[in-house]
């Protein structure tokens, strides 16, 4: 599908008005999708929401605007580069079209209070796996300081100009697999990932259009075949799962924070993953709803013991 620009010149934005009738919190969907503040696919400033992205037709770079209404809001994307046409075709799902929130009763008091603050809150789905896994992988087992950072300067290395004014805003496109596959052992551990983090990244990319492929898989089939890649545990493939293919059951299993912040948020006590799942059970399809519920309604459980430390034997 062809979408129309706002001008015939070629280096003019595709553009695509997108109404469903509803309220789109616009950030609160997206954030999800950003990896740090620092995050150079990502920008937020008072003309919208811009990213960097590769689809499978070539990099975008796209601009999100809304434009509230009573009637139900208007989000308005503009995309430059190859990978225009994809992009405004799947701003719909990008958005949490796909999400389907029926069936989600949130009986409990602080579950109730949560939803009703982000009621249109919607589960996004980018429709891009190798996208979500690589920081996903970069992020396992450090603390997020780290792996923002580790995926920041890799970025920056190995990504390319986002087209159109993406440029200008300094907005990388995330490299392709095959490029990810030339990155050196060196460079990843220069850059603060360990080899074992970068041997996953390796495996996963040798068989990155398979995965590509999870886009058409039902839900749970998808998490197994991206589990199958050694290395890739319940949670990578749960962090992937809630980016990529829009799956609102994907609970982060394994989360240093999410279990205690959980049954902290359900029962006034710090529990682990077994009881983060005993308590999620009546929410089943619905378990990374709740999770995201409690992120945005800022509830976390209080923290008196030391934090995870950053590790020295790291390069820095």
């Amino acid at each position: 599908m062809n979408y129309v620009s706002d001008i015939a010149a070629s280096d003019e934005p595709a553009v695509r008005a997108w109404s469903p009738g509803r309220p789109v919190p616009l950030g609160t969907i997206l954030s999800g999708l950003r990896h740090g503040a620092g995050d150079p696919t990502w920008q937020h400033d008072s003309s919208g929401i811009w990213r960097a992205s590769r689809t499978p037709d070539g990099p975008v770079t796209m601009q999100h605007t809304l434009m509230p209404s009573e009637a139900g809001d208007t989000v308005t994307t503009r995309a430059w580069g190859p990978g225009s046409d994809w992009l405004l075709e799947h701003v719909p799902d990008l958005l949490g079209a796909s999400d389907d929130p029926d069936g989600f009763v949130p009986d409990h008091p602080v579950l109730h209070d949560a939803h009703r603050r982000a009621r249109h809150f919607r589960v996004p789905r980018s429709g891009l796996v190798i996208e979500s896994l690589v920081p996903v992988i970069i992020e396992q087992r450090v603390t997020g300081k780290q792996a923002f950072t580790a995926y920041r300067t890799l970025m920056r290395r190995y990504g390319e100009p986002a087209p159109g004014p993406g440029a200008a805003r300094r907005l990388v496109v995330p490299p392709a697999a095959a490029t990810w596959r030339r990155v050196p052992s060196w460079e990843w551990l220069r850059a603060g990932v360990d080899a074992s983090r970068a041997d996953t990244l390796m495996r996963a990319l040798v068989v990155a259009a398979r995965l590509e492929d999870c886009v058409h898989l039902p839900a749970e089939e998808a998490r197994r075949r991206l589990r199958a890649v050694p290395g890739i545990g319940v949670w990578t493939a749960a962090e992937v799962a809630q980016r990529a293919l829009g799956d609102a059951d994907a609970v982060s299993v394994g989360d240093y924070h999410v279990a205690k912040n959980i049954t902290y948020a359900l029962e006034g006590r710090v529990g682990d993953d077994a009881r983060m799942l005993e308590l999620l059970q009546p929410y089943a399809g619905h378990r990374f709803r709740v999770q995201r519920l409690i992120e945005l309604a800022g509830i976390v459980r209080p923290r008196r013991g030391p934090r995870l430390s950053v590790p020295t034997h790291l390069p820095r």
